[in-house]
């Protein structure tokens, strides 16, 4: 049976460069991804008439530098591209940055403050003129970083959420909703930050646990003097705005005081007592103070009992209440403490509890929102059935499944989205207002398309005609309302025809609700297409502890110090094998320095072949080993495919570590090892470096998407290919391509059998061995009685394997009693140990290790026979030593045997 192979892979006629002794990352990485810039391998052709395959990089912010959940998703974005291109297809992976409206503003604030001035001072268009500055000198970073983790991104298309034609889309958007009535203005209750001091959606929320304080204090009746009514309350701090009181219709103890009034305390106010059924009797004492302007439920209660609205809150969350001296203008939480004292001073304190609670952070700030009144802009959200539809009948797919029905979920209950911030960096409201009626139009609620029609306001994507005549609106668009554009916004016509709708997204769960779901709507408004086909969720990168990583903790390693301790293929493909699919990450760097191990393995088998030399001469047929190991290569092949097809990243590194390490590494060139001995058949040679070639050049590919530097650099170096092919270019064989030569399903079904026998039986031997501390002796002898003609025909790669000087086969051999053996699916083997072990000594020492294990049973027996162990003992505690105790009855019974065979 002949080889059917093109000629003699890896060795060309142009020759081979010899590999290093030891792989040097560094150097490779660099280097090559040099080259394929370049090559233009990175390049998505418009033109082509390849299939399309396209990915939109979630935008990081454009002030950003890499961290580890950077990695993790853009090695994934890299495998799915470089996948694709080795199936033929037309890439591209369009990267860009996000402007990061708040985040980028704070920073360039904060450069501000440390120079003695702010904002303000500076003024708008200075202030601007800074911060672009600051983008384009801070703003390339991240960008870099990428690259340095050897993303193949299609540069030459970088976009920015600022550029000029994206910015023109955003405005064009704006007005397109708002004259269609889904953008409106309007005075609502709105989550506000005192620090970034701008409105937040709610999304842009985190909800955090806190160890607060329930203050009981009380207030008198003003209908009963002498009276009071209690009330617990998280905030004391917003009493000076309380404009009610309100219990719950059907509580028995407060129905006879529902219309009477209550005395707010400071500044004193008599204030009505209301019935509301939103009251949770069972929280605090079942009253509630109600703070219309200070909270969103007390806010609804205040519109349906038409009660007064306070606000006794700056901007900036210090406190607004010049009635009230003492507080006025201090900070809110500072006042909490002092409100707290003065109630107490007052006799109006009860008690103070601790108490668990959620409170609503700023993602960006860090601090707690304010629940505020603001003039805002909204949108109804747009195309919300279709929206829904699509996930829920699968033309989007969401992988990991689970996240559809939170995506669903979100979408039952949506509600418009805020997308005005108070900043001045970003997408400017393109509102204008007549001069001669700004100050009115800009306090009218409600203000809507029906303005636009009576001429008081422009809006636009230019400036109006007259623009000495109008006044533009302050606020900024909300980040997210640029980049729910992303996935077609990035693309000029030509790219969006061949490319888009997009095929994958990969992003994190955390934003499905900021970005996915607005993408979708976005997608299917202006484009009237879904925006990509499949939606891959990835894990969320934890410490080894399972915590957040953070630097306060100081748990978050930099990404660049370990691409220079390990390289970046180390790290992209230690942190794929660690990646289970809808599962966190558990970050632990000895899986780095694994990832690092792999490579050199790779790089020193490699190595081992290029010492071998050229194949000469006339090939012989294929042994079994060959076609084993082929059909194990062939079927990697098709587990592969599966894995990547299904997103299983992690499943697909571990096989292609399994096939690599342990079927070629461990066994496969250990059992070949004999056919470069100087005696060795030359046919038999050929054959062996033929098929070693050919696993080469084949698994190079297929570790390529997630070592692509490594992989490379052993490709050139091997001279895989045709002259010139680089390997990030080389398409694999099409569907159905056998790498196993032609062989027949039945040769390999044998190979495999035989194949198998021989590693089990060899495994049982070296355990053998290992049992009568032979396991470095190559001078044992082994007698078997094999179960066929074949096995005999296979001497020398199991004398090889086994570590043994001679194998003699008898189907008649009587052992002598005490002779070890290991009956297995290839021979019943016998190890004589004559002059290989002392047996008296090996008795003296088996009967020690007997005398130590019965004391262990002794101990674990009479632990677990102790009542008192038992009960008190931590559950895992006794199932534990339960475990050890059938541990030690187990090497019991193994050590008796071995003794009863010496005797």
């Amino acid at each position: 049976m002949a080889l059917e192979i093109r000629g003699p892979v890896g060795f060309s006629p142009r020759g081979m460069a010899e590999l290093s002794k030891a792989y040097e990352p560094g150097e490779v990485e660099e280097s090559w991804y040099r080259r394929w810039v370049e090559a233009g391998c990175f390049r998505g052709d418009e033109r082509s008439d390849k299939p399309a395959y396209s990915i939109v990089i979630p935008p990081p912010n454009v002030t950003g530098i890499l961290h580890m959940g950077h990695v993790l998703n853009n090695t994934l974005q890299d495998i799915l591209c470089r996948r694709a291109r080795q199936e033929g297809k037309e890439v591209l992976w369009l990267p860009g940055t996000d402007h990061a409206g708040i985040a980028t503003q704070t920073k360039v604030e904060q450069k501000l403050r440390e120079e003695g001035t702010t904002r303000r001072e500076v003024g708008r268009e200075k202030f601007l003129e800074k911060v672009w500055e600051w983008k384009d000198h801070h703003g390339g970073i991240i960008i870099e970083q990428l690259k340095r983790l050897g993303c193949s991104c299609d540069w030459e298309r970088e976009r920015f959420t600022m550029d000029a034609d994206y910015s023109r889309e955003v405005l064009r958007v704006f007005t397109e909703l708002f004259k269609k009535g889904h953008v409106y203005r309007g005075k609502r209750m709105v989550n506000w930050c005192p620090a970034s001091l701008t409105a937040l959606s709610d999304e842009e929320v985190l909800m955090t646990p806190q160890a607060s304080k329930l203050y009981y204090m009380k207030y008198e009746l003003v209908e009963e003097p002498g009276t009071f009514l209690q009330i617990a309350t998280t905030r004391p701090e917003t009493l000076m705005g309380d404009t009610g009181v309100a219990v719950n219709p059907k509580d028995p103890r407060y129905g006879h005081l529902i219309g009477k009034h209550a005395r707010r305390p400071f500044p004193e106010a008599d204030i009505p007592i209301v019935a509301d059924e939103h009251i949770d009797p069972e929280f605090g004492t079942g009253v509630l103070k109600v703070t219309p302007a200070h909270d969103k439920a007390d806010f609804e209660i205040g519109v349906r009992h038409d009660l007064e609205i306070i606000d006794v809150l700056h901007p900036d969350g210090t406190i607004n209440c010049p009635a009230c001296p003492d507080l006025d203008g201090k900070d809110r939480f500072e006042v909490r403490k002092l409100a707290a004292a003065k109630l107490d001073a007052m006799g109006l304190l009860e008690k103070v509890e601790d108490y668990e609670n959620k409170v609503g952070f700023s993602e960006r700030a860090g601090v707690p929102i304010e629940p505020r009144i603001s003039m805002q802009w909204f949108l109804k959200y747009p195309q919300v059935e279709r929206a829904t539809e699509v996930v829920a009948k699968g033309e989007i797919v969401f992988r990991p499944e689970r996240w559809k029905k939170t995506y669903l979920h979100w979408l039952e209950n949506i509600q418009d989205w805020c997308i005005s911030r108070q900043l001045w960096w970003g997408h400017r409201i393109p509102v204008w207002y007549r001069k001669e009626k700004a100050a009115e139009l800009r306090e009218a609620e409600n203000l809507d398309v029906s303005h636009l029609e009576q001429g008081d306001i422009h809006v636009g994507s230019e400036a109006p005609e007259n623009p000495e005549e109008w006044e533009q609106d302050g606020d900024v668009m909300d980040t997210w309302f640029s980049s729910w554009l992303w996935p077609y916004a990035t693309m000029d016509d030509a790219t969006q025809e061949k490319f888009y709708p997009t095929s994958d997204l990969s992003t994190g769960p955390d934003i499905i609700f900021f970005w996915v779901a607005r993408m979708i709507m976005a997608g299917l408004e202006f484009k009237n297409e879904i925006p990509f086909e499949n939606v891959y969720f990835h894990s969320i990168v934890r410490d080894i502890e399972g915590r957040k990583m953070s630097k306060s903790l100081g748990n978050s390693p930099d990404p660049l110090d370990l691409i220079a301790n390990y390289g970046a293929d180390a790290l992209r493909y230690g942190l794929m094998r660690i990646a289970p699919t809808g599962l966190d990450v558990k970050f632990d760097e000895k899986q780095i320095e694994e990832g690092r191990n792999f490579a050199n393995k790779i790089w020193n088998a490699c190595r081992y072949r290029q010492m071998q030399g050229a194949v000469e001469g006339e090939p012989g047929e294929p042994n079994i080993f060959a076609i084993d190991i082929l059909s194990k290569l062939e079927s990697l092949e098709q587990r592969l495919a599966r894995a990547l097809t299904n997103y299983a990243f992690n499943d697909a590194a571990q096989q292609l570590y399994q096939f690599f390490w342990s079927e070629f590494c461990d066994w496969y060139l250990e059992a070949v090892k004999g056919d470069f001995r100087d005696d060795a058949d030359p046919g038999r040679r050929a054959s062996t470096l033929q098929v070693m070639d050919r696993v080469f050049e084949r698994y190079l590919q297929l570790m390529h998407p997630y070592m692509p530097h490594l992989t490379e650099e052993i490709w050139e170096k091997l001279a895989c290919g045709d002259e010139g092919e680089l390997l990030m270019q080389r398409a694999l064989p099409t569907e159905g391509a056998s790498v196993g030569f032609g062989i027949s399903d039945l040769a390999k079904a044998e190979a495999r059998e035989r194949v198998v026998a021989i590693y089990e039986s060899v495994s049982q031997v070296r355990n053998l061995k290992a049992e009568y501390n032979l396991a470095a002796n190559r001078n044992v002898r082994l007698i078997m009685k094999p179960v066929g003609p074949w096995v005999e025909a296979e001497r020398a790669t199991i004398l090889l394997l086994c570590g043994a000087k001679e194998i003699e086969f008898s189907a008649s051999y009587e052992a002598p009693k005490g002779t070890p053996v290991a009956v297995t699916a290839m021979a019943e083997v016998h190890l004589p140990l004559e002059g290989l072990v002392d047996l008296e000594a090996e008795k003296k020492r088996i009967d020690g290790e007997i005398s130590k294990v019965q004391k262990e049973l002794s101990r674990s027996e009479g632990m677990l026979g102790n009542p008192k162990f038992v009960e008190n003992a931590k559950p895992e505690v006794v199932q534990k030593e339960r475990e050890r105790l059938e541990e030690w009855r187990e090497k019991l019974t193994q050590l008796e045997e071995l003794r009863g065979a010496l005797s």
